[in-house]
């Protein structure tokens, strides 16, 4: 198995520019052109009014790029709630001049417009970026496979059912990776919510030496963050697979990514705003973006907010920007070296698509240190095969997720000393 991504992206260098800065961004997002509820320009609308500097719209196996009409009855069916109707807030928003319609077969159909028509309305230079997203939505069997392709150019037909779960990810990823190396350009991928159906577990994600990237938060309902007593929720998930591809593997870490999976966008059930990355690049473009999470220098969040982030002199060092009233616990958690491998198979109620997972010791994502307030500070010893830090807030999320959720931030794992 080769690693095709990373060796492209050293031969991409961007120009000198001024120092690096933040930009908040989503890149797993739904609209009318796949199973959204919403019109591309209202969801980019809503994302750049609250602050976003990038988005992705990443409808499965297709990019706008194509003529698209649809009825204006099958798109008001999509709504799970009943309110003023999609068309109608449409119009008010972007008037009769932008929207087109027709009549056909005794229909009204509205015109899905392409990217190619709608970004110039909203990119603007240093302040909002559109990126061409796709999510390749694969499977093997029962298991769900769904990869977000960010700063792809063209649609990718997924591979399914490729021997196994590992396999299939190759597969697709294998995709992704030559039409980067065709077209010369960076393209990232991550591995969506692989608790969705419980399609996926730490064993898939550590074995494929492709992938950089998954979906530690994902806002849709049914993602299972938490996972339940029989599964791991993400949080081990990701410690295991790291644990795994640094431990036995020799494979770099996997990183975390925050995202919303929107769907909905009149109140319903998977609705925007819930998760996000946030990327310390050298400009608002594509490829800078792309480097500088290959790099590792981002991080994820549900709404906490992280003023600096920095592993310099053997020190880990986060200022957490605070809100008043609200407390903050920094947990730094991970793996020690000479961990307990030992594992035992346990079999899974119902029709799991995967019948057997493995148990592991409790060496695995230990806790190393906690850390109360907005300065957080810790030294590794020497001990650790990574460490990462995962913040929590008091406050509870305004549209959440799971019960009992409140604001959270990921910052990514580290190895050893720099």
């Amino acid at each position: 198995m080769t690693r095709l991504l990373l060796p492209l992206l050293t031969l991409i260098a961007l120009p000198a520019t001024a120092e690096p800065r933040w930009y908040k961004g989503n890149t797993h997002t739904h609209t009318l052109w796949s199973d959204g509820d919403d019109f591309p320009e209202m969801i980019i609308d809503w994302y750049k009014t609250k602050g976003y500097d990038f988005l992705g719209l990443s409808d499965h196996n297709i990019l706008q790029d194509k003529e698209m009409w649809m009825d204006t009855t099958a798109l008001q069916k999509r709504r799970k709630k009943l309110g003023k109707p999609t068309m109608d807030k449409y119009i008010a928003r972007f008037g009769d001049d932008w929207v087109e319609t027709r009549e056909k077969g005794g229909k009204t159909e509205v015109r899905l417009k392409k990217m190619d028509d709608y970004a110039p309305k909203f990119n603007e230079d240093g302040k909002f970026l559109l990126v061409k997203a796709e999510e390749i939505s694969a499977g093997f069997k029962t298991s769900p496979i769904h990869i977000n392709a960010v700063n792809i150019q063209e649609t990718i037909a997924p591979v399914k059912d490729d021997v196994d779960v590992p396999t299939t990810i190759r597969s697709n990823l294998k995709l992704v990776a030559d039409q980067a190396r065709r077209l010369g350009i960076p393209i990232l991928t991550h591995i969506n919510h692989p608790n969705f159906r419980w399609g996926l577990t730490a064993e898939d994600l550590a074995a494929i030496d492709d992938e950089r990237f998954f979906e530690i938060f994902n806002g849709h309902p049914m993602i299972y963050y938490e996972g339940d007593e029989h599964h791991y929720g993400h949080e081990m998930l990701w410690d295991i697979a790291n644990t795994l591809r640094l431990g036995s593997l020799n494979m770099p870490v996997m990183y975390g990514v925050g995202t919303d999976d929107s769907h909905d966008y009149h109140g319903e059930e998977s609705s925007p705003g819930r998760g996000w990355v946030v990327v310390r690049a050298e400009k608002l473009e594509a490829t800078a973006l792309v480097n500088a999470m290959y790099a590792g220098d981002f991080y994820a969040s549900s709404g906490v907010s992280i003023d600096d982030v920095a592993f310099k002199d053997g020190k880990l060092n986060i200022r957490i920007k605070g809100e008043p009233g609200v407390q903050y616990t920094t947990v730094i958690r991970g793996t020690p070296k000479g961990y307990d491998s030992t594992t035992e198979p346990v079999t899974m109620p119902g029709k799991d698509p995967q019948p057997t997972r493995k148990r592991y010791s409790k060496d695995i994502g230990t806790t190393f240190a906690t850390v109360t307030g907005t300065e957080v500070s810790y030294t590794p010893t020497g001990k650790e095969l990574f460490f990462r830090a995962v913040i929590t807030s008091t406050k509870p999320h305004p549209n959440p997720t799971y019960k009992g959720q409140t604001e959270m931030a990921w910052t990514q794992p580290i190895v050893g000393k720099p």
